[in-house]
């Protein structure tokens, strides 16, 4: 027993010496560079249904909205408006949105595209089309819609189910760097 003592004692004794003796120069340095907290973001590379190319990597050093929905889901419709003023007004950071053909009972690529092209209100919306799900597995989608928040260093700071409204995007995006 006072062996146990004396090895807990020794344990917390190295701790605190470990703590203290940190340069207080780069701590300050860490402290006045901090990045978001979370995952770096899984990287994409999808074309729109426009036949134009988007990579995650080329909004390096930007905030970045993910929506992903589906063309079935009643909510996700029910958002769109919301979402196309989002996307059309000047934000802090970049609107995206994702659908993944072929994957959780969603239309063909064909399909979807010429189905999209017929709902009003939808010209600022990017969609990007993520064929088989591969891109909403990454980001462990498992509902629809579901929101996805990364930082301007690339982290992903939340993936968050069900219909988020824009003042709580844009509120969200204020605390992210």
């Amino acid at each position: 027993m006072n062996y146990l003592k004396h090895l807990v004692i020794l344990f917390v004794a190295a701790l605190f010496l470990g703590a203290c003796s940190a340069d207080s120069k780069n701590t300050a340095t860490t402290t006045a560079a901090a990045s978001n907290e979370g995952i770096m973001a899984p990287s994409f590379n999808l074309v729109d249904v426009k036949g134009d190319s988007y990579n995650l990597a080329d909004y390096k050093g930007k905030k970045v909205y993910v929506k992903f929905w589906a063309s079935w889901c009643s909510i996700c419709l029910a958002g769109l408006e919301e979402l196309n003023t989002l996307a059309g007004e000047e934000q802090d950071f970049v609107v995206l949105s994702i659908v993944s053909p072929n994957f959780n009972n969603e239309k063909d690529s064909d399909a979807f595209i010429k189905w999209f092209n017929g709902v009003e209100n939808t010209s600022n919306i990017k969609v990007l089309l993520d064929e088989d799900g591969a891109i909403a597995k990454q980001y462990n989608v498992r509902a629809y819609p579901t929101s996805a928040y990364i930082g301007s260093d690339g982290k992903l700071i939340q993936t968050l189910p069900g219909h988020v409204g824009n003042p709580q995007i844009i509120e969200k995006f204020k605390s992210i760097q």
